[in-house]
Order: structure tokens, then C-alpha cells, then sequence
């Protein structure tokens, strides 16, 4: 296993830029992590230490990130075996000319007033950290190592690239 840690986002952006939707997940109310599918919205030009979400102002997501701004936005992407887990402090930013630059169709079936639909919310993800799993080697090599792991005693090896982005430290690690 390969262990990178860097600032670097480029890794990052590689493999989540095709994964349509991540697992938001915000600190409810009562006190339990809550999960839901978020389309990310960035763009090419929106590669960098922020994600953006279209959200309901009036929906639980939007009063859970308020209450509690720390959130974690997970992508997964089974088929090519990558996986990654993104930490931030979320919030509501009131920018429509940023709402007019992110919209899209999809957006217009969920907020039929476009991007001055009182009800949007423009939420961002500062990215304070992000950890990513990317499997290197096909299913074929993955069963062998993984059976020549169990007949030798021995953790299979080389599997996986995993990393960390660390944008700051002020996640604490």
C-alpha cells in the first residue's frame, strides 16, 4: 500500500470528477450522522479546495450544516475500485452569480425558480482533508494476491494506492 500525503488536489479531482453523487453526511439535530446523495457540482475550473451542492434551504441538510458546519462528503466508485472520503467545514454561500455559473437542468427540476429560487441554497465544502483509496491492479492480480496472502499468512501488498490530501491543519491530525 502506497501512502501519500500532500496538498496536491489533482489526484483528488481525478477521481471523483465522473462519481455524479457523494454521501453528504452532516450531524443531525438529535445528535446522529446523517447521510444523503448530493450531486457535486464542480466544473473543470472549480477543481480546487471547495465543494459546491445545490440544497434546500428549508430541508434538514441545510439546518443539520448550520447547527454543525463539519461534514464529510464520500464517493465511491466500485467499478473502477476507488473510493474516497472528504472532510470540510460546510456553509451557505449567497452568491447568485455563482448559482447562475453552477446551474443546470437537473437543478431546474428540483428548484423550478431557477437561481434566484428563494428556496436554493448554494452550500460550499471547504476541504480541510480528504483520504482516497485507488485499487492499481485489476480483479485477476487482486484474487491472486489475496489468495497467495491466505495460503502464505503474509497482508497482501501493493493492492492499493492510498493517500491523503491535507488542505490545513485544522483537522487536527
Amino acid at each position: 500500500m502506497t501512502n501519500v500525503d500532500t496538498v496536491d488536489t489533482t489526484k483528488l479531482w481525478a477521481m471523483i470528477k465522473d462519481i455524479r453523487f457523494g454521501m453528504f453526511t452532516a450531524n443531525h439535530g438529535n445528535g446522529q450522522l446523517r447521510s444523503r446523495p448530493m450531486t457535486t457540482l464542480n466544473g473543470n475550473r472549480d477543481r480546487g479546495a471547495v465543494l459546491w451542492f445545490f440544497m434546500s434551504r428549508s430541508g434538514d441538510p441545510v439546518a443539520d450544516l448550520q447547527a454543525a458546519p463539519e461534514v464529510n462528503v464520500a464517493y465511491a466508485d466500485p467499478g473502477n475500485d476507488t473510493y474516497v472520503s472528504v472532510s470540510g467545514k460546510a456553509g451557505v454561500v449567497e452568491d447568485v452569480g455563482r448559482k447562475r455559473e453552477l446551474w443546470s437542468a437537473l437543478a431546474q427540476a428540483w428548484f423550478p425558480g431557477g437561481p434566484e429560487d428563494p428556496d436554493l441554497a448554494l452550500v460550499a465544502v471547504a476541504v480541510a482533508d480528504a483520504e482516497y483509496w485507488d485499487m492499481k491492479t485489476n480483479k485477476a492480480e487482486q484474487l491472486f494476491k489475496i489468495a497467495r496472502a491466505a495460503v502464505t499468512g503474509a497482508p497482501p501488498t501493493d493492492l492499493v494506492e492510498h493517500g491523503r490530501v491535507r488542505m490545513g491543519r485544522q483537522s487536527g491530525r
